[in-house]
């Protein structure tokens, strides 16, 4: 019978983070509804201990199953925002640079990494049209941004974000 080689411990991937049971997935549900929640009141929703609720919440930051804590704006906030969608084109090697100076601006709310005609999609939320317009002249000034095209979100017609 063959036997597959060791493997060396390591931190785990991001690829390997995942809840362990339906108690970490209980608490990441409870987190995400509000992640200012006490260690205590989610033992008690939950039915364990605290120190548990500790020992689970410190092993899923470890593992990169929790990587931070955030706020969500209530709905009236975010619909006053102008949001919109950035095909962002950068030259060779740059892309590092580029992630690094896009992270850097409050209004950018994710940064996804694509295939097509360009290299990244970065959606911006920002209080004002004039306020979005000076985003995008920082992002087309960053060096190594060789193009960048500009869709302004109208309407939200589904939302299934938590």
């Amino acid at each position: 019978m063959a036997r597959r080689p060791l493997r060396a411990a390591s931190a785990p991937s991001d690829a390997d983070a995942r809840p362990k049971d339906q108690l970490d997935r209980d608490l990441i549900a409870l987190l995400q509804a509000n992640a200012r929640e006490s260690t205590a009141n989610l033992a008690r929703k939950l039915g364990v201990a605290r120190t548990t609720v500790l020992a689970r919440l410190a092993r899923l930051e470890r593992e990169h199953v929790i990587v931070g804590y955030t706020v969500r704006l209530g709905q009236g906030v975010a619909e006053r925002a102008v949001q919109a969608h950035v095909g962002i084109a950068v030259a060779p090697k740059a892309g590092r640079d580029v992630v690094r100076r896009l992270s850097r601006m409050p209004e950018l709310r994710q940064l996804y990494s694509v295939s097509g005609e360009f290299d990244y999609v970065a959606q911006l939320s920002a209080e004002t049209t004039a306020r979005l317009d000076a985003l995008l002249d920082e992002i087309g000034e960053i060096d190594g941004v060789a193009k960048t095209t500009t869709s302004v979100v109208l309407a939200v017609r589904v939302d299934r974000k938590a």
